[in-house]
């Protein structure tokens, strides 16, 4: 229950409003660095490296959201070549509207993914980490590897509640012009919300039936139940 003193907020609870306002801020206005924040271990397990779309600058990806939703021409050629076409489930991470959601739900959420997969027999593409990335992204990450889904961990905009809240986007074999109607979508990944391990096993099962079905979207609906084999 909120405090109250006469018509006023009491001092501590609006002590927390202006301190979960400042965190929600702090995470839109924040730049990631990768290996500060997800430490040269991490960086050399994935052989995680940085792209960037269109946004030349954090100000800018704010006031164009659609220079957000495409790769850059030199990180294109970057990703085509260090990394293979046509895997199964193609991970994407993104900062979006938080890099603290992603500096703190990345590190567990990724390895479970990646054990997740390999439980189904679905092969696993490497990682990488796109800068000022917007959702749309994926398009473009479809159109230039192929994968039969494309898999995207992007910060959410930050809330009073958290601001280390993580979306994780999935498509079927996205390609320019596709729209959220082609996307399926498991949120409010973080300590307070859905576990990581919940999380990733929703995540593959999505993928699984994404591939058997060769569609995703409204057409893909989820059936994953905590504690039942998936279906």
């Amino acid at each position: 229950m909120t405090g109250r003193a006469g018509g006023s907020y009491k001092t501590a609870t609006w002590l927390e409003l202006r301190a979960d306002h400042a965190a929600a801020r702090d995470a839109v206005r924040d730049d990631l660095d990768l290996e500060r924040d997800l430490g040269r271990d991490f960086l050399d397990r994935w052989d995680l490296f940085e792209v960037a779309t269109l946004a030349a600058a954090k100000d800018q990806y704010l006031l164009r959201p659609d220079l957000g939703r495409s790769l850059h021409p030199d990180s294109r050629d970057v990703i085509a070549a260090k990394r293979r076409r046509g895997a199964d489930i193609q991970i994407v991470l993104g900062d979006g509207l938080s890099a603290a959601a992603l500096t703190a739900q990345a590190p567990r959420l990724l390895p479970a993914l990646a054990e997740a997969a390999a439980r189904d027999g679905l092969s696993f593409g490497m990682p990488f980490f796109v800068r000022r990335c917007r959702v749309g992204v994926m398009n473009g990450v479809g159109e230039l590897l192929d994968p039969a889904v494309v898999v995207l961990l992007i910060g959410e905009r930050p809330g009073l509640a958290t601001a280390e809240s993580l979306s994780a986007y999935l498509a079927y074999r996205p390609r320019p012009g596709d729209d959220d109607s082609r996307r399926n979508l498991v949120s409010n990944i973080h300590a307070r919300g859905v576990p990581i391990e919940h999380a990733a096993a929703r995540i593959v099962d999505l993928a699984r039936r994404m591939i058997a079905e060769k569609t995703s979207g409204v057409g893909v609906k989820e059936t994953w139940t905590p504690g039942l084999p998936s279906t």
